[in-house]
């Protein structure tokens, strides 16, 4: 079991003081770092997206633009969706904007980061002066959680479920533990929707577990990473502290057509087809990386449409190898609790799956 750790406040750009991490780094920085062409697999969104049909919805929706955003159906879409009430659904520019919403509108003394996760929590917690306190999960355990592992006195916790990068899917059981009276769990589910059948999703419990917030985005599986939109489902009165944190009509129309039309039966059976297509191209990812033994995968059986891999030697020359070989692949080092040996890899169709692994071999590993 870790110890936990903490960090200071800080302006949460760059490198965290005292950590090495650089918390503002994502993936799309890979391949804007290396210029148009590149295969990518650094960026989680799904690839040939969004679909036509949402095209449309969204282009349809440019008629009214004259008018401000009005996002009372879309809400109540997301309502429906996860048999809630509309009083439990804030929508958001994107998960992004909600973890900036929390860290200024929720007070919390202790605030707690399960890491490795996506960095971009404790940056907002950072950026409005939190002292955050971070829990690394142990590689050799799997990156699992163990909800006795984290202090008492932690009044906000922050997750991914599953976990970015680690792609590790935690039970909904253990998630739930978390929850104690004066606490605030959040929960980013971002990429709970690529997997099958949506197992271990909390969304439908926050009005059952007192301190749940799920937050959600619509930007992975259906390719909406420029037009930011993405939900809070959680208590009406934590819904309503992050709301006046917000400025006025912060989700755009096109935003909201896009979020509605996602909540369609339509939208939830194409979701789920895809989830099921990306676990069997997971497989064959992993079925193909077997054969490198300078390669290892984080966890044997990862959830997320991406896998973490560690390399017996540093990443970076391989990472920049396959740069050269038209490849765009995740950096791990930027992730606390990772070192310079990981590498995030985007689940792709088995055709470019071939293909990177001959880059692989053409890159010199073994």
């Amino acid at each position: 079991m870790h110890t936990p750790t903490e960090t200071g406040a800080g302006s949460g750009t760059g490198a965290a003081p005292g950590t090495g991490h650089d918390l503002r780094h994502h993936g799309d920085a890979e391949v804007r770092e290396a210029g148009a062409g590149l295969t990518d697999l650094a960026v989680n969104v799904r690839a040939g997206t969004p679909p036509e049909w949402l095209r449309e919805r969204i282009a349809a929706s440019l008629t009214g633009l004259a008018a401000y955003p009005d996002g009372r159906a879309a809400r109540a879409a997301v309502a429906r969706r996860h048999g809630l009430e509309p009083d439990r659904v804030l929508l958001t520019a994107g998960a992004a904007e909600a973890f900036v919403l929390l860290a200024r509108a929720l007070p919390a003394s202790r605030p707690l980061v399960v890491h490795p996760q996506f960095t971009e929590p404790e940056a907002a917690l950072r950026d409005a002066g939190h002292t955050v306190t971070r829990l690394l999960l142990p590689g050799d355990a799997g990156f699992r959680l163990d909800p006795a592992a984290v202090p008492g006195d932690a009044d906000l916790v922050v997750l991914g479920n599953p976990t970015n990068p680690t792609s590790v899917l935690h039970p909904a059981e253990a998630v739930t533990a978390l929850a104690r009276p004066g606490r605030t769990v959040v929960v980013d589910e971002a990429f709970i929707d690529a997997v099958p059948g949506e197992r271990e999703s909390v969304a439908g419990r926050v009005d059952r577990v007192p301190g749940l917030v799920v937050l959600r985005s619509l930007t992975k599986t259906w390719g909406l990473a420029g037009l930011r939109v993405g939900y809070v489902l959680a208590a009406p009165e934590t819904v309503a502290a992050l709301e006046r944190a917000q400025p006025l009509w912060p989700v755009s129309t096109p935003a909201l057509a896009a979020a509605e039309a996602c909540c369609t039966p339509r939208a939830l059976a194409e979701a789920e087809a895809a989830a099921l297509a990306v676990a069997a191209d997971r497989r064959y990812l992993l079925d193909r990386l077997a054969g490198f033994a300078g390669l290892r995968a984080a966890v044997p059986d990862p959830r997320g449409p991406f896998v973490l891999v560690r390399c017996a030697r540093p990443a970076d020359p391989l990472r920049l190898r396959l740069r050269g070989l038209g490849f765009a692949v995740r950096r791990g080092d930027t992730f606390p609790g990772l070192d310079g040996h990981w590498l995030r890899l985007a689940v792709r169709d088995r055709g470019t799956t071939d293909a990177f692994v001959a880059a692989l071999t053409a890159a010199g590993l073994s």
